[in-house]
């Protein structure tokens, strides 16, 4: 028996075998690709069927039944060809390139598919004595007659071959019709491209529409990351200089890092116009950053602009309000407001354990150097190292202090603060850099104290460094004893070391004269 006899003969179980062993591995190595399995059984199954039938047919020795047996066998033969086609396609485009990294697109696949069938059709019909040539001739005549009838069809087919063989759109970029609708490609198929919209739309667009306009491709360079570029205005009154607002917002965005906003370059911020168009009285600006996710475009701007809102309220800077406003009626009288902003300053003040040693009258003095500072989240509001002299009084919110590992980019948190609290104190006080990142979890509210605040307080009233040496000086031991483990007798002469060290720093900072005790 020849190796024709045995194929013949043993084909079903052969090709069977090999159905099983590719089904084995799509499942482990390409599950999304199953579906194509389902297409290989059916034509399995018919190709047994047709196959038993044949035998069937054949044993009957029936001469009526001859010419359908003949038929039978054709169409099983045709069947177990393209089962074998089917099962050989899984093995190759969806299992063995993958695996060695080469990846073809959809379309590329489906024509050599479409080849290894036509191949296949033409070789059984030769094998069934059928002529090849007729058979093409007769194909040829029907595909001219469909093409006339489906030119636009043919066209959007044309057009989703080029698209995939020259490599221009793939799916996943994010890209812009010509109509200003952005959104991300989801597939290419023979007729049409799916791209999802940014409302989780899915729009259908005819290849040959695709190709016949203007297409632009969202953040995507040669050779570079994906990031594209996004604006975000506002506007400030004329009263304030361009480069101080330029200053203060670009300082603000490179505090802290923001979610999908790359490093690289770096967000800037751009005086676009003054009075524009002639009319209104302020400055007009731009905040320029680029994106890394362009799913979340809406999302990151807006927390663009809570970070330029709130470096703008720290600096006493407001946004404009249009040169025709009209006020008709004032919220509060002026005098009443400055009251009540003054009392919430003195409020604040008094909250903090470190001004419970101030008289009233200190009091009510170091609240009028009150200033608001707020923070939305994700903001840094020290920086570890940054020298700057003033306190903060943490009205309402969350931070986090931060230490950075030296030698290293990595922080660890060693403390979480929630108002009312204070932070900064050793800057304001001792002039120390400052020893740790403070991050804003939380939009909040804050105030902030600089050295001129306290200065005549304490030339008055020297002895008020002795409370201030205290207060800080438990505060520091606390923090060493929860990172140490201290016990009573290694906190009390730390609080000794600590008090005495803490008032001669405060002392020479503010120029008083020198008193510690030992």
């Amino acid at each position: 028996m020849n190796v024709l006899d045995l194929v013949q003969k043993w084909g079903f179980l052969f090709l069977g075998g090999a159905l099983v062993l590719v089904a084995f591995l799509v499942n482990r190595l390409a599950p999304q690709k199953r579906h194509r399995i389902r297409q290989g059984l059916i034509l399995y199954v018919v190709f047994v069927a047709a196959l038993g039938l044949t035998f069937v047919l054949e044993r009957l020795s029936n001469p009526d039944l001859a010419s359908w047996a003949e038929h039978t066998r054709l169409t099983a033969n045709l069947c177990g060809a393209f089962a074998l086609v089917n099962v050989l396609s899984l093995a190759l485009f969806d299992v063995m390139l993958p695996v060695v990294g080469v990846n073809l697109v959809a379309i590329t696949g489906d024509i050599l598919v479409g080849f290894a069938y036509l191949f296949a059709l033409l070789g059984v019909l030769k094998a069934a004595g059928v002529s090849p040539s007729s058979v093409v001739t007769t194909s040829a005549v029907v595909s001219g007659v469909l093409a006339l009838g489906m030119q636009a069809t043919l066209g959007n087919i044309v057009g989703g071959v080029a698209l995939q063989l020259d490599g221009s759109v793939h799916v996943g970029d994010w890209i812009q019709l010509a109509d200003g609708t952005q959104g991300r490609v989801v597939a290419l198929r023979w007729r049409h491209t799916l791209v999802e919209t940014r409302n989780w739309d899915t729009m259908i667009v005819p290849n040959a529409s695709l190709l016949a306009q203007n297409i632009l491709i969202l953040g995507k360079r040669t050779a570079k990351p994906l990031q594209h570029r996004m604006w975000v205005y506002f506007h400030v009154d004329f009263r304030f200089p361009p480069t101080k607002v330029v200053d203060v917002v670009r300082e603000a965005l490179a505090a802290a890092p923001i979610a999908n906003v790359a490093d690289d370059p770096k967000p800037s911020v751009i005086c676009m116009d003054l009075a524009k168009d002639g009319r209104e009285s302020y400055g007009y600006y731009a905040v320029r950053y680029w994106l890394t996710d362009l799913a979340v475009d809406d999302p990151t701007s807006s927390v663009v602009r809570g970070r330029v809102y709130s470096a703008l309220k720290r600096a006493g800077i407001p946004l404009a309000r249009p040169a025709h406003t009209m006020f008709v009626q004032a919220d509060e009288p002026p005098d009443e407001r400055a009251r009540r902003h003054a009392a919430l300053r003195l409020r604040s003040l008094e909250g903090v354990d470190l001004f419970k040693s101030l008289t009233a009258e200190e009091k009510e003095f170091v609240s009028s150097h009150l200033r608001y500072a707020p923070f939305v989240a994700g903001e840094t509001c020290t920086k570890q190292g940054a020298v700057a002299h003033w306190l903060y009084i943490l009205c309402a919110g969350t931070v986090e202090i931060r230490r950075h590992v030296e030698g290293s980019d990595l922080a660890k948190v060693v403390a979480t603060i929630t108002g009312p609290d204070f932070f900064g104190e050793f800057g304001l006080m001792t002039g120390e850099p400052r020893t740790a990142d403070v991050v804003a979890m939380t939009d909040v509210e804050c105030y902030r104290l600089d050295k001129t605040g306290l200065q005549r307080v304490l030339e008055e009233r020297p002895e008020a460094a002795e409370q201030f040496s205290k207060t800080l000086a438990r505060r520091r031991v606390e923090l060493m004893a929860a990172a140490q483990g201290l016990d009573d007798e290694a906190k009390r002469r730390a609080m000794a070391s600590e008090e005495g060290h803490i008032l001669d720093r405060i002392q020479e900072f503010f120029g008083l004269e020198r008193t510690t005790k030992r």
